[in-house]
């Protein structure tokens, strides 16, 4: 049964593999049949169904005696996938356990138990890319500590720093990104098993001992508390994914900005024809920073949603859980693919140190204006000292010259000579705690992964 679903380059050019494979149409149909088959072996050891009729029905539910074609149709017409899974299940069990399938089950018990196994999976599927993305980070700002380079604010040079400074705040971005995700996995991978209207009432006086040994079958965890219309759940795992797309988002603007010709400080890597252009044959676009950008922009609109499947009423959604059909898998993937190209970049960066250290005398070195006025501050006052620098930055812009010809001539003006200082400061003098930034963060983030995958990690705070 074919469907109509539109073409993406977005997805063919920056697709995520793994991701796509977790939420693609075999998972999907296996965490289900997954469910179902824990449900049986559950209920068994509780002797709510015989243990004949549960290995019946773990045999029968299996991928290869599902008729693709007829479960998706069935879907269709019925709204939900699971009354055609559980007819088909039944069809290949004997007279007996075929009326054993799903027993007091509802569809939501089956799907958002597989949902919670699919989310806990591409979760640990984006730790990994986390982890590697942390330790291309971490390797980057350790071997560019000491790099000077001009820092920028509202696109402007501003004061000196060090591209390893730079690259540290994003590493701890990613490791406070590690910390949620952990955290969020605790809520995220948990069994739902509450029946048609959150009472359970279906599965009868051994409720209880059924949904703890179907969490203990599937490795989730155990809840006593429906979670089945209060998808606050589905949101959190949605927001780590946009959030995550987002932090890979900062990394691609700050690389097409530094590789602007006009500044030319970082690249992406090189192989041959890699971002060329169809009619400029000197082009080296930045494709994957962009596709980094690009898939930010869509994982924050689709974020918008995910406060639209909280609004779920009374014991069912109506129409908010078709949202998160979309929303959930897709937001996963988009993480998934910005990760992916993050450690393309990360892992393979170009980087011009005697670039930084040209690009630090442009615009006649007045990026050192603010350390000049903290060096004559102690002798003059930091308001007189701010107004010399003031005049002589905008004298300097002027006269084409550089700020530090021209501090003396204003300094003279004044009649404040004699406090200027022998040496006025220099770029790599003036760089603040960046080599503590680095150092720290990247301490930060190696205990972090030092430790195990797990709730742990949070421990190391936020």
């Amino acid at each position: 049964m074919s469907y109509a679903a539109p073409f993406s380059l977005l997805w063919r050019n920056a697709g995520d593999p793994v991701q796509a494979e977790l939420f693609g149409e075999d998972s999907c149909i296996e965490s289900w049949l997954s469910v179902e088959r824990a449900l049986a072996t559950a209920q068994a050891s509780l002797g709510v169904i015989g243990p004949s009729d549960a290995e019946a029905i773990v045999r029968a539910a299996r991928i290869w005696n599902i008729d693709r074609d007829r479960l998706w149709r069935d879907a269709q017409n019925v709204g939900y996938p699971i009354l055609g899974l559980v007819r088909q299940i039944s069809a290949h069990c004997p007279a007996g356990p075929d009326g054993r399938v799903h027993y007091g089950a509802t569809t939501q018990d089956i799907m958002d138990t597989a949902l919670a196994l699919q989310m806990s999976r591409s979760l640990e599927a984006l730790d990994e890319q986390l982890q590697r993305l942390g330790d291309a980070l971490a390797e980057r700002a350790t071997e560019h500590a000491g790099t000077v380079m001009p820092g920028r604010t509202h696109a402007q040079q501003a004061v000196p720093t060090t591209f390893g400074a730079t690259l540290a705040t994003l590493l701890d971005q990613v490791r406070r990104q590690r910390t949620r995700l952990q955290q969020a996995h605790e809520r995220i991978a948990v069994v739902s098993l509450f029946g048609a209207g959150g009472t359970n009432a279906a599965e009868g006086p051994r409720s209880v001992g059924i949904r703890s040994r179907l969490a203990a079958e599937l490795g989730l965890a155990d809840v006593p508390v429906p979670w089945h219309v209060d998808r606050d759940v589905l949101s959190e795992y949605g927001w780590i994914c946009a959030t995550i797309a987002g932090t890979c988002a900062k990394l691609g603007r700050n690389i097409v900005d530094l590789s602007r010709t006009e500044i030319g400080e970082v690249f992406e890597p090189f192989t041959s024809h890699r971002g060329a252009s169809s009619t400029m044959p000197q082009k080296v676009n930045p494709i994957s920073s962009e596709l980094m950008i690009g898939v930010g922009a869509v994982a924050g609109a689709l974020a918008s949603g995910l406060v639209r499947i909280q609004e779920a009423g009374h014991e069912r959604a109506a129409g908010e859980w078709q949202a998160e059909w979309y929303l959930v898998p897709n937001l996963g993937c988009l993480a998934g693919s910005a990760l992916g190209e993050a450690l393309v970049v990360a892992e393979g960066m170009r980087v011009d140190p005697q670039r930084m250290a040209a690009n630090l005398d442009l615009d006649g070195g007045l990026i050192m204006a603010e350390a000049m006025m903290i060096q004559l501050a102690p002798a003059m006052g930091r308001e007189h000292a701010h107004d010399l620098v003031y005049e002589a930055a905008e004298r300097a812009r002027e006269q084409k010259r550089t700020l530090h010809e021209i501090m003396p001539v204003v300094a003279a003006e004044q009649g404040r000579a004699d406090l200027l200082p022998e040496h006025l400061v220099g770029p790599s003098d003036y760089v603040g705690e960046a080599g503590r930034i680095v150092s720290t963060a990247v301490e930060r983030w190696r205990a972090t992964r030092a430790l195990p995958a797990g709730p742990a990690i949070a421990d190391l705070g936020g």
